[in-house]
């Protein structure tokens, strides 16, 4: 999905490395499936952005045969991504810079549209993409405005992405179900598997990616839980097992104090399993203060009990979604943002929608969950 952020942003191609686990090779010049990676990576941008820097510390002539401004770092001795970074905000004429490495050759057709979004709602200082488990810093949307911010840090002898990171408000920016943009060359057999890999091919968990998932999005108030109940009936009516996957923003507590799992997790247990001839229950602290990704969740789903994995919350997780709209709530639609919603469901039926957009109405769930059904058998299980 493109936004009106094309003028805004200068695409930039992390070049500048040693390569020493390649042999001191220059990544960005490795040939995969006949095509050097800087190759792959410019016709990924190119649609993206409204112009592209290439940053190298060597070969200068080589990359400037594709017709983009090259730069150089300005600190000597390979000092890292960060130097790339600083001298790609100094030339950049945009007010924002989209930073990819060299040697990952996949980029998400809509990266910058993400970032813009992520970077926007949550006015951030800086986006970056997460791939579900971790950060992945040297794919980042930074207003070249930082530039002080990280010359300042440079200048006192820091190097460490995360540290510098760790000095701003950071949209953390899922990536899961596009796990493919963070395979990267950095070892001779690294470079030969992915020579037997087309370069676009997706990279996923293979429970997870056989899972039928559809979201339920909304701003509060407008309703989605009270769909949610409804639709499990009429989709349980109609023989299907479904698993529910909803996330809370306040502290979860589901024990009872003084109940022996309860005094478990006093005593320092990370994950308590409590299991009955009728039901079990997992509950697991969790390590970081972060904000739990989808794909953090389904990993933990039992196959067998989901036919049909409803979600919500994660609105802002690329999954197939039906936005639930109420206009008496008087928040805006999110659809128009959101290119993975499939249908809205409404209580206005004169609502104008573009024609890819199913109108449902939302006080005849058994319609909604038709629709749903429908949409199973166009997308079935794997």
């Amino acid at each position: 999905m493109m936004t009106n952020t094309g003028k805004l942003i200068t695409g930039v191609i992390l070049a500048g490395g040693q390569g020493s686990r390649m042999g001191g090779l220059d990544k960005g010049l490795l040939v995969l499936q006949g095509r050097p990676l800087v190759e792959h990576l410019l016709d990924a941008l190119r649609p993206q952005v409204d112009a592209i820097l290439i940053s190298a510390n060597r070969n200068q002539a080589r990359y400037q045969q594709y017709q983009h401004p090259v730069i150089s770092d300005e600190l000597s001795g390979y000092q890292g991504p960060l130097a790339g970074f600083a001298a790609a905000m100094q030339h950049a004429t945009t007010p924002y810079v989209l930073i990819v490495p060299c040697d990952a050759p996949v980029i998400a057709p809509d990266t910058t549209a993400r970032l813009w979004q992520a970077l926007q709602r949550e006015s951030a200082d800086l986006a970056v993409a997460h791939d579900g488990e971790r950060l992945q810093p040297v794919h980042a949307l930074i207003p070249v405005s930082l530039l002080p911010s990280l010359q300042a840090f440079l200048a006192n002898g820091d190097r460490k992405i995360d540290l510098w990171y760790a000095q701003h408000r950071v949209a953390m920016v899922d990536f899961s179900d596009y796990r493919t943009m963070f395979r990267n060359i950095n070892t001779p057999a690294q470079q030969t598997a992915m020579e037997q890999t087309p370069v676009n091919a997706p990279v996923t968990d293979q429970r997870t990616a056989d899972l039928a998932i559809l979201g339920l999005c909304a701003w509060s108030g407008a309703g989605k839980t009270t769909l949610m109940t409804h639709l499990i009936k009429h989709l349980k009516a109609a023989g299907l097992q479904i698993t529910v996957i909803k996330h809370g923003h306040h502290q979860i507590e589901l024990d009872t104090p003084g109940k022996d799992t309860y005094r478990f997790r006093e005593a320092g247990a990370d994950q308590v399993l409590l299991a009955s001839r009728k039901r079990i229950a997992i509950m697991q602290e969790c390590k970081t203060q972060r904000e739990p990704e989808l794909a953090d969740v389904l990993r933990f789903i039992n196959c067998d009990c989901a036919d049909l994995v409803l979600v919500e919350g994660f609105k802002h997780t690329t999954i197939p979604k039906i936005e639930v709209h109420r206009p008496s709530v008087g928040k805006p639609l999110l659809y128009p943002d959101d290119s993975s919603v499939l249908a809205v469901a409404t209580d206005d039926l004169t609502l104008d929608l573009p024609k890819h957009l199913a109108k449902l109405d939302l006080n005849q769930p058994d319609t909604i969950a038709a629709f749903i059904l429908q949409w199973l058998k166009r997308h079935p299980r794997r």
